[in-house]
């Protein structure tokens, strides 16, 4: 096992006299090629040009002698440093660490990221990091080699976002672009870079005074994860309650990153909920009044919604991937169209047992785990208790085996 492991941040400023003196005793030297054309690599030590750091790590853990490893920006975030220190390396590091390329693309657009959402886009979460560019209004994108601004911007089709590219943060070649996510498809981006993805019907969020906590504050707005009836107008329509809206919501779980459909979307009320958990949402429905109401609804709440007006099943053929659908609407037939789709859960209701039945049927035939449950509910007059409102539904949810990502 190497005697001594060094993790070295750089920035595109002078090595520190700490890196220096860890270069300059080092006998393995582990990086990226611009990194090993430093004139501090010891022209004796044995140089590993970094692809994948766990076999940089197998490397470093069986060499006998001082072992630094050269990573850009800031080692710890979102960097090699939790790699090289995964148990089955038995790895000890020291850090020295730089400015974090996050940090220094918004310095370089003179803004805050307090308020910014991190994500990370590798070929297999680029999706995840588009869902949250959909939902937020600014989103710092570490990216990488086939999930770049050209991939962010084909995938946030329909949605319109500026992006503030840094390319080569810290070297002779650097250079910030700012272009429409519609535009981002139609240039050559230099790896490495970094996205900053701003905008929506909110306005970006740069107006916070000051913060608590770094990212989305999770106080903003009112409390509660399932609204009133009141904060959306008062009359959600025929089948919408809150209760059912909150046992649909706990069933389908909305997080960061998901891809939520709302079919159906009605006063809003359920899309706007899904939102405020910070998932990205496609809410659908055939009645434009409808659509103009949960735009209203989610203006008015300040979340990020694409709205798409058109008549399920037909609508959704084009709609991107969804990870969780809630159906309002559309029964059966629709029901079955989302299953095609193979999103992780389903939820709706029906009025009737038969209804019930049916939909429990196609959902069990697409290979989905099945659950159903009567919910009554009876809202009371505190004043005298007596009753005001009565609503029963069948209330189904289908959930597919576990799967990854």
């Amino acid at each position: 096992m190497a005697d001594r492991v060094t993790v070295i941040g750089w920035d595109g400023s002078p090595l520190t006299a700490a890196a220096r003196a860890a270069l300059g005793a080092a006998t393995l030297v582990a990086g990226a090629a611009h990194h090993l054309a430093l004139p501090e690599v010891p022209a004796g030590a044995e140089r590993i040009r970094l692809g994948s750091v766990a076999l940089a790590a197998r490397r470093i853990a069986a060499h006998r002698g001082t072992a630094v490893v050269l990573a850009d920006g800031d080692p710890g975030f979102f960097g090699v440093v939790r790699t090289l220190r995964a148990p089955e390396f038995g790895l000890e590091v020291e850090v020295v660490p730089a400015v974090s390329s996050v940090a220094a693309a918004f310095a370089r657009a003179g803004m805050p990221w307090d308020d910014a959402q991190v994500v990370v886009a590798h070929r297999r979460t680029l999706r995840r990091a588009v869902n949250v560019c959909r939902a937020h209004t600014k989103v710092a994108v570490l990216t990488s080699p086939g999930a770049g601004p050209a991939e962010l911007g084909l995938l946030l089709e329909g949605v319109h976002r500026s992006f503030v590219i840094c390319e080569e943060l810290g070297t002779a070649h650097e250079r910030v672009s700012v272009v429409t996510s519609e535009k981002a498809a139609d240039f050559t981006w230099r790896d490495p870079n970094v996205v900053i993805v701003l905008g929506g019907p909110a306005g970006p969020a740069t107006t916070r005074e000051s913060g608590w906590i770094a990212g989305r504050d999770p106080f903003a707005g009112p409390r509660g994860w399932s609204l009133p009836a009141e904060a959306y107008g008062g009359d959600l329509g025929e089948g919408e309650t809150q209760l059912l809206r909150a046992s649909q919501l706990a069933r389908l779980g909305p997080r960061v990153g998901d891809l939520v459909w709302d079919i159906g979307c009605g006063s809003g009320a359920f899309a706007v909920d899904a939102a405020r958990a910070g998932a990205a949402v496609l809410a659908v429905d055939s009645d434009r009044a409808a659509c103009a109401r949960t735009d209203a609804a989610a203006r008015r709440l300040g979340v990020q919604l694409q709205i798409v007006h058109g008549t399920a099943p037909h609508v959704l053929e084009n709609l991107p991937e969804p990870d969780v659908v809630r159906v309002g609407g559309g029964g059966a037939a629709v029901v079955s169209a989302v299953a095609d789709r193979r999103p992780q859960r389903i939820v709706t209701h029906a009025a009737t047992r038969d209804a019930a039945e049916l939909i429990g049927r196609d959902l069990t035939e697409h290979g989905y785990g099945v659950e159903c449950a009567l919910l009554q509910s009876v809202e009371l007059d505190t004043r005298a208790w007596t009753e005001k409102e009565r609503s029963v539904a069948f209330l189904l949810s289908g959930v597919l085996p576990r799967r990854s990502g």
